[in-house]
């Protein structure tokens, strides 16, 4: 399969960007109103590049389903790490955004009792949960559901049925659509704990004729629809950002503050409470495999390592798109160089220190030397560093940001997490 340019963007490159962009800036500011335009037009080549690259995953995963062999599923979870670099540079339009925020859990909630849709290791994953009475549903091998007091016809898996069991019973670990939903499907459980190895499905799980794990053709049907249901979610956000879409329509009109503070409240919330809190200091105090963000692929460096990029891209307006184009434009990093150089400075430092820390975290786990879950792993100092350095770099660039809302005279609300602010008690349950 052909490798998504992007996959293959150096960590150097993305590191240059924030002070190529600030160097270049003129003296004379750009328009506020250009640059929140711009912004939005980054969010729909952000989207659209989801599309694309959902849209590839479709095509792989109906080679799986044709031909079920390990080559066309190592072609699928090749299509679905692909499709995840587009998709986790557009979390910086979370926390700012509402309509962004109220859709986002359809294609990216997390993480997920995987015993609600089909087979799981009963011995280490166990048949109940006091949380979640829906903790070992499996869907894939019943054709009746029991929800509460309902019972469900699931004769046939639908995008219905799957999209109603959706944090079902008010259960956020009821995720039942989007990436990880599919993640889970083409990968299995990872029963590795924190030593290395990720998810190990056999292929013959949707091999009709050679039928493990039991109910192939459900689980063919379940993987089909899911996938179909990403492409058609990311599909409706990337016209909300289109020329007529309400998420464009929203953020200008906040008019030229409101806008750039939007933009600051994303990356500033993504930043601290999201990505280093709830993301990597909660798993690093737990030490807990679970609570990395792409558990069965351990994919979860690429997701952070992205998350970062989609910031520095939302603050710099320069975008690297899928097919290896750049979409450049008014950006805030040349508006905050203007109006206030010093606090843009130290958000240009701050930005470039976090990258390079995320690097080392990517490239450690892309040599293949430890994936993630073990980064976090008891026992590792020197890679527990490793994920401690991106968070203590986070939260300077959240205080950076911060920086320049102050300079800016905007004002924003960031984001907080217990596991930053209060990790005394998040360790104690």
């Amino acid at each position: 399969m052909r490798r998504l340019p992007l996959l293959a963007a150096t960590a150097a490159a993305l590191a240059l960007t924030v002070a190529a962009v600030a160097s270049a800036a003129a003296a004379d500011a750009p328009a506020p109103e250009a640059v929140v335009s711009h912004y939005a037009d980054v969010a729909q080549a952000m989207y659209e590049d989801s599309v694309t690259t959902a849209r590839t995953l479709q095509m792989a995963v109906g080679d799986l389903l044709d031909a079920p062999s390990d080559a066309t599923l190592a072609a699928a979870r090749t299509a679905w790490i692909a499709a995840r670099v587009p998709y986790q540079q557009t979390e910086g339009l979370r926390f700012g955004n509402a309509l962004v925020d109220a859709w986002e859990g359809k294609v990216n909630a997390w993480p997920l009792d995987e015993g609600l849709i089909d087979y799981v290791d009963g011995g280490t994953y166990g048949q109940v949960s006091e949380e979640n009475p829906l903790y070992a549903l499996n869907v894939v091998a019943s054709t009746k559901l029991r929800v509460g007091p309902d019972e469900i016809d699931a004769t046939t898996i639908t995008a219905d049925l799957i999209t109603g069991l959706q944090e079902a019973q008010e259960v956020e670990a009821n995720v039942s659509i989007g990436y990880h939903a599919v993640e889970f499907l083409l990968w299995g459980q990872d029963l590795n704990g924190t030593g290395p190895g990720a998810g190990n499905r056999p292929a013959t799980d949707f091999d009709i004729a050679n039928c493990t794990g039991g109910n192939c053709e459900r689980r063919r049907a379940y993987l089909t629809v899911a996938t179909q249901l990403l492409v058609d979610d990311l599909q409706d956000m990337a016209q909300q950002w289109g020329p007529d879409g309400a998420a464009r329509k929203d953020v200008i009109a906040k008019g030229p503050e409101g806008g750039l503070a939007t933009i600051l409240t994303g990356i500033g919330s993504l930043s601290y409470g999201e990505l280093a809190g709830e993301r990597m200091k909660l798993g690093l105090i737990l030490h807990d495999p679970e609570e990395e963000h792409d558990c069965f692929s351990d994919n979860t460096h690429n997701s952070h390592y992205y998350d970062q990029a989609g910031m520095v891209a939302l603050y710099t307006g320069t975008y690297t798109r899928v097919d290896g184009s750049k979409l450049e434009g008014p950006s805030l990093a040349a508006y905050a160089t203007a109006k206030a150089p010093e606090a843009a400075t130290r958000v240009e430092q701050a930005m470039a220190d976090t990258t390079a820390k995320m690097t080392v975290m990517k490239e450690t786990a892309d040599s293949g030397k430890m994936a993630y879950d073990q980064m976090i792993g008891p026992d590792n100092a020197e890679a527990n560093k490793i994920v401690d350095d991106i968070v203590t770099a986070l939260v300077a660039q959240t205080r950076a940001v911060e920086g320049l809302v102050s300079a800016l005279g905007l004002t924003i609300s960031v984001e907080g997490s217990d596991s930053l602010d209060n990790p005394t008690a998040v360790g104690a349950n």
